[in-house]
Formats: structure tokens, C-alpha cells, sequence
């Protein structure tokens, strides 16, 4: 017998991009928030109170994803200037840039290991990149439209790409080949995912619909129309039991992957919600809007007991449609207004930090109050059953070997702490060693023109002494 859901809270919500916030994701010790904006910065929010946020300028268009590192000592970012840049996320605002794609750069992702990145780009092409030297593995080629978005899978060998070409392909990273392609008929996939355990991918579509696809045998196993306009983005529970939806109908959608069914409707953004992810841990989910606010909920239904499967929706009932308007709910007029707006205090602080190419610099910002809404933003769907149905396809889920390892005793609090300290004096060590390569191709490249300068002007001078 399954414990009674508990409600998603809404926690703390910070506001201090200028422009539409395009994406959000969580740090692996949950301190900090990065965002990317359509205002080109990147934002990385702390989310112990009071404590201030930095904006990171660099991005010379809109900044259209970011990710941390699995270490979370870096930062990456993806924009609409053909870049992509790796941040250290302090207030030095260290980085270091590379020219990734001819076009907008749509998609940046680490693999698990964090080690190489994969980039998508509206030139059509995906790129794989080690993080060390940001050098060009290679590519794959076979979209003819834009590419919205690239994954790694959970074990760092497949690939998972959508493109405006309605094609969701599954690529081999050693092989370089496509192994697969879905179809979309209606719209294209603006997201594609992996869930936790590797075995199936989702995709967020501008049809309103979303899609869970088996990547062993290619077969449809769900299929979710509760929205009413494009969905634009989605994250998988590391427990892999719920599915996160974000959309430009204003709402977010909290689906029961075991259950087949839409398990709450979240309001809380004016307009549409554009990106969206669950914490390393699954506690919490983030959500930011064309709003330009950023939200940070506390999942609260996390707590039932988890499970490996996903349930296959049988033929004829195989699409979970929206309840009616009726049970909507949003923000009641009396609600505290500082869930929805930024609290200003001291002036912000300006460090400046000149880099080879091009300057970057970070800019401090205070948060947002912060606030608990325990009613009114959430909506669960009155269909939802407290029993669980039996599974008729299992999915292994990677939260097992969380609970085992957990169970086997903690690393003292002493040495973890140490080591931590140690891989973010590496990752900074590594940045620090990019930027003296970069300094160093630079001068070489100077030197080299110099040298081919004084040839030309030497056989200038024997020419005109010939003479």
C-alpha cells in the first residue's frame, strides 16, 4: 500500500534576467541555480539565503542552454553567437570560449563522466568536443533541419537528437552511426531525454504532445496530450518514475510514468514556461519562463516508495488527454505578490575579468524573497489511484544502486568535503591552462606573422638591391 502524494511546494523564485529565461539546471550539491537568458548572460543563483547571485557577460546573443558539470565546478553554455563558453561559477567569472557550430548553438550537454560535450546546432549538424582543450572529436550529419537539442545516454555511449526535420535519432558514439530514427507527423521534438535508466527516451513536441519511446525495441510506450500549446521542454525524476513537462500554455505538467497519468498541473508563471529540470536528487525542480522569473519547487511527491517500471499504455487508451477547464488553478488575487516579483536591495558589485579574446565579467545580484506556496498553484488531477498498477514493461533504475551505495556506510564528512575541494582546484586548474593555451597559440600565431613579415621585407630588400 502506497503512502498519500504530498503536494509540490513552491520554495523560492529569483528574478534578474532581462529577457526570456531559455534554460535551468541544478548543481550536483544543490547550491547553486545556473540559467541561460535570451539578455545573453548566464546567471548562477546560490540558493543559500542571502546569499548574492552572479551574471556572467560574455555571450554576445542569447545564451540558449546551460549545464553543469557532473563535478558542478563548471558551467557550460551554448549560444545564439555560434559559441560555446565553460564558466567557472564563482564571482572571477573565469571562462573559456570556442567556436562551436556556423550557426546558433541550441544544445550543450556533458556525458556522465564529464569529460566530453556534445553540442547541437541550427547549421544541422551535432558535435562532439573533449571538455580538456575543447578539441573537435567529430560530427554527425544527418538531419537536414535544425537540431534543437543532443544527449548523452546515462552510460555515455548513445546519443539522442531532435531536429525541425520531425526526426528523433539515436546515434552510436562509436560507431558514428545512426542506429535509429522516430518519426514525428504532427510537429517536431523541441527536447529529447533520456530516462535515468537508459532504456527509453521522451520528447517535448510543438504538437502539444509528449512521448515516451522504448530505444530496445523502437516502440511507442506512452503518449501524454495534457497541454495546450508546444511543450518545450521536460526532465525525467533520477528515480525514473515522473516526468516533468514545461509549456507555453503557462503550465507545467507532473506525470506518473508508472501509472500512465497526469498527476498535477503547476500554474505559477505569467506566460510561457520555457525550460525546465529536476535536481541531481529529485527534491526539488526548477522551472523559467518567458516571464524572465526563475522558480524553484520542492517535489514533496518524491516520497512514495520508487519503482523500476513504466507502465505501456494499451491500444485504444494509449493517449492521456487534459482535465477539463474547470480545474485549472492558478495564483488567488490575494496571494503574496512576492512570489511573482524580484525584491531589490543594495546596488549590485561589477568585478572585471579581461580574458585573451574576448572580456567576460560578473555581476552580483541579490535574490528573490523567499516564499511557500502550499495551495493554488498546484492542481492534482482527481482521476489519480493511491494503488499502483502492475508494470507490463521494467525499466532498471539507477536509484537502486543510489540506495545500496547509501546503505554501505558515508564517506566521512571530513573527506568528502577535502575531495570536493580537490576536483574544483582541478576543473579551475584546467580552465587556467586553456586560457595560457589559447594566450599561446595567440603569440605563436603573432610570431609566426612577424617572421613571414621580415622574409617578405628581406627579398624585398635583395630585389631592390638587384636592381
Amino acid at each position: 500500500m502506497t503512502s498519500p502524494l504530498s503536494d509540490p511546494t513552491l520554495e523560492r523564485h529569483f528574478k534578474g534576467h532581462r529577457s526570456a529565461v531559455t534554460s535551468v539546471d541544478f548543481s550536483c550539491n544543490m547550491k547553486q541555480i545556473a540559467t541561460g537568458s535570451v539578455d545573453s548572460c548566464v546567471m548562477i543563483w546560490n540558493m543559500k539565503p542571502q546569499m548574492r547571485a552572479y551574471r556572467f557577460d560574455g555571450h554576445k546573443d542569447a545564451v540558449m542552454c546551460v549545464q553543469f558539470s557532473p563535478s558542478g565546478h563548471m558551467v557550460a553554455s551554448a549560444s545564439r553567437d555560434k559559441t560555446v563558453r565553460l564558466w567557472v561559477p564563482s564571482m572571477k567569472a573565469d571562462s573559456t570560449e570556442f567556436r562551436a557550430h556556423t550557426a546558433t548553438v541550441r544544445c550543450v550537454n556533458f556525458s556522465e563522466d564529464g569529460q566530453t560535450l556534445v553540442t547541437a546546432s541550427d547549421d544541422k549538424t551535432i558535435k562532439v568536443w573533449t571538455v580538456h582543450r575543447q578539441k573537435f572529436l567529430f560530427s554527425f550529419n544527418q538531419h537536414v533541419n535544425w537540431v534543437r537539442c543532443a544527449k548523452f545516454s546515462p552510460d555515455d555511449r548513445l546519443i539522442v537528437s531532435c531536429s525541425d526535420d520531425k526526426t528523433i535519432k539515436l546515434w552510436d558514439k562509436n560507431s558514428r552511426e545512426c542506429i535509429h530514427s522516430f518519426f514525428e507527423h504532427a510537429g517536431y521534438a523541441n527536447h529529447v531525454d533520456f530516462h535515468p535508466s537508459g532504456t527509453c527516451i521522451a520528447a517535448a513536441s510543438t504538437d502539444s504532445s509528449v512521448k515516451v519511446w522504448d530505444i530496445r525495441t523502437y516502440k511507442m510506450l506512452q503518449h501524454y496530450q495534457v497541454h495546450s500549446g508546444v511543450v518545450n521542454s521536460l526532465s525525467f525524476h533520477p528515480a525514473g518514475n515522473f516526468l516533468i513537462t514545461a509549456s507555453s500554455d503557462s503550465t507545467m505538467k507532473i506525470l506518473d510514468l508508472l501509472e500512465g497519468k497526469l498527476l498535477y498541473t503547476l500554474h505559477g508563471h505569467q506566460s510561457s514556461v520555457t525550460c525546465v529540470a529536476f535536481s541531481r536528487t529529485g527534491d526539488y525542480f526548477s522551472s523559467g519562463g518567458a516571464d524572465e522569473q526563475v522558480m524553484v519547487w520542492k517535489s514533496n511527491f518524491d516520497s512514495i516508495k520508487p519503482s523500476n517500471g513504466v507502465k505501456v499504455q494499451q491500444k485504444g487508451t494509449s493517449r492521456v488527454r487534459p482535465p477539463t477547464s474547470s480545474s485549472s488553478a492558478r495564483f488567488p488575487p490575494n496571494s503574496d505578490p512576492s512570489v511573482l516579483h524580484y525584491q531589490t536591495s543594495e546596488p549590485a558589485e561589477h568585478v572585471n575579468r579581461q580574458e585573451s579574446q574576448t572580456a567576460s565579467h560578473a555581476q552580483s545580484f541579490s535574490h528573490g524573497s523567499h516564499s511557500r506556496a502550499t495551495h493554488s498553484q498546484v492542481y492534482r488531477d482527481p482521476s489519480i489511484s493511491s494503488s499502483s498498477t502492475q508494470q507490463t514493461s521494467q525499466l532498471p533504475s539507477r536509484h537502486h544502486q543510489s540506495e545500496s551505495h547509501a546503505s554501505d556506510g558515508k564517506v566521512p564528512s571530513g573527506v568528502a568535503n577535502a575531495l570536493e575541494h580537490i576536483i574544483g582546484q582541478l576543473d579551475i586548474l584546467t580552465q587556467t591552462v586553456s586560457i595560457l593555451e589559447q594566450r599561446l597559440t595567440l603569440t605563436e600565431d603573432k610570431l609566426k606573422e612577424c617572421l613571414e613579415n621580415q622574409v617578405e621585407i628581406g627579398l624585398h630588400l635583395q630585389r631592390e638591391e638587384a636592381k
